[in-house]
């Protein structure tokens, strides 16, 4: 382990201009003109995990963007972690809000700043620099590897599940090791062990054949915008926070006690949250924590609103159309589908019959929790305490990765959540940034992680 280490200690600087180089690409999944952009990148990290050892290095073509494998398979009566990450991105919109430029990763002290560094780019880069060292050091891996990289992680992976269905002999493994996820907080490193689920859909109202002037027939023709609003309202109860869609919460899990008291033990300062992100007030269920209601309690939200006229100035009239993008975070035992359904039927059942209602489902995923007293992810708490000279944290996060539940369900084994980001972060958002200190300690946590699946479990 020493000559490892001291090969990380010396490889910092290489390995903080791989992620650069990789960061440059703008592999943006949810935009056709960068497509050429994804497959560059693609072949680029083929050629890499090929150049530090790793075998059958291969990017498969799929209907949409490639898959990256490789392998090495030599560690006899070890048990095989399979390393997932995903190469593409966000759109970096609204551009006039980066201070740097996305696609020019740029240092400014402990941060590095770039569309990707934390998301997903520079946290499973951290992986492939922890195989490096030990293919380096020793011309082995103390367990056997598998990395799989996809680039459609950002649009919801239409391709990775028929992937691993059609693949599953060369997918399975003993666990899956995943770096998407938050840290708690600045050096206190933790592990997420269950995530929230996701139905996503979109909303279209039709009134008038066409834009009305609002004074000729304001008053006596439909208005879809307001029609709109008032559907969306009768979902949600902004008091309460309760969701009213009925049969919401039929199929939901509460907290066991041990979970309650694992949420209640993290540390937490309302305080320190709301300035964080600038409000004055929380909102929600009041009879739950705020980390319940943002990790183990299901949600409505509206995530995008249109309808009418948006330019400067005024503008009088009845727009014809509006729109409205909307996500249900879901919490385990609720399906997505199941729940969109309800979403769906409830809006029809509430529209009035002077306009025309059209629900659009988009992705979904199914929630997720991990036994956190499971090998795997003791080990990982172990490598992590380690490095970071820290008790480990157990956390849910209230965000998605609809991958994790695919796992579970195709392959038949729980992920390790081993996140390296922050909260501040900024993913998804402009000036997306990753911290330099956490990128190298994160090396020596996964291979000290890669040497620790190694030993037996008593």
């Amino acid at each position: 382990m020493d000559a490892l280490i001291s090969y990380l200690d010396s490889n910092k600087e290489t390995h903080l201009e791989g992620l650069k180089e990789i960061l440059r690409v703008p592999s943006v999944s949810t935009s056709p003109e960068h497509k050429g952009d994804i497959d560059s990148l693609a072949e680029h990290l083929r050629t890499h995990l090929e150049s530090i050892g790793m075998e059958s290095a291969t990017v498969h073509k799929t209907p949409g963007n490639p898959i990256v494998t490789a392998e090495w398979l030599h560690a006899e009566d070890a048990p095989t972690v399979l390393i997932y990450g995903h190469y593409d991105v966000q759109p970096a919109d609204p551009l006039e809000l980066w201070e740097t430029p996305p696609f020019e990763p740029t240092q400014k002290g402990d941060r590095l700043y770039a569309r990707g560094a934390s998301d997903d780019k520079g946290q499973s880069f951290i992986h492939v620099c922890a195989v490096e060292a030990w293919l380096a050091t020793e011309q082995r891996l103390p367990v056997n590897v598998k990395i799989l990289l996809e680039g459609e992680e950002e649009i919801g992976s239409p391709n990775l599940v028929p992937f691993l269905e059609e693949n599953q002999s060369w997918c399975s493994c003993d666990t899956v090791l995943v770096s998407d996820t938050a840290m708690f907080g600045k050096d206190q490193p933790s592990i997420t062990v269950g995530l929230r689920g996701l139905a996503y859909l979109e909303v279209h109202v039709e009134g008038p054949s066409r834009d009305l002037h609002s004074g000729v027939y304001g008053g006596a023709a439909p208005n879809p915008a307001t029609i709109l609003s008032d559907l969306l309202s009768q979902c949600i109860d902004s008091k309460t926070g309760k969701v009213l869609i009925p049969g919401f919460y039929d199929d939901v899990l509460e907290l066991t006690t041990a979970e309650e008291e694992a949420v209640h033990a993290l540390p937490f300062s309302l305080d320190a949250y709301k300035d964080a992100i600038g409000i004055q007030e929380v909102v929600g269920e009041a009879e739950y924590t705020v980390h319940e209601r943002v990790s183990s309690r299901p949600t409505f939200d509206v995530n995008g609103l249109w309808g009418g006229y948006q330019g400067e100035g005024a503008k009088t009239v009845l727009p014809a159309t509006a729109g409205a993008k909307v996500s249900m975070r879901l919490v385990p035992n609720q399906e997505p589908t199941v729940i969109a359904e309800k979403f769906e039927s409830f809006i029809h059942s509430i529209a009035p019959d002077s306009v025309r209602v059209n629900v659009v489902h988009h992705h979904g995923g199914s929630p997720v929790v991990m036994d956190l007293t499971s090998g795997p992810i003791q080990k990982a708490a172990q490598a992590f305490k380690e490095v970071y000279q820290k008790e480990v944290f157990f956390t849910r996060e209230g965000g998605s990765i609809p991958i994790i539940a695919d796992f579970k369900r195709v392959l038949g084994v729980d992920s390790v959540l081993m996140g390296f980001g922050l909260n501040e972060d900024g993913l998804h958002s402009p000036n997306e940034s990753f911290s330099v200190e956490d990128f190298f300690r994160g090396r020596e946590v996964s291979a000290r992680f890669l040497a620790h699946m190694a030993t037996k479990t008593s």
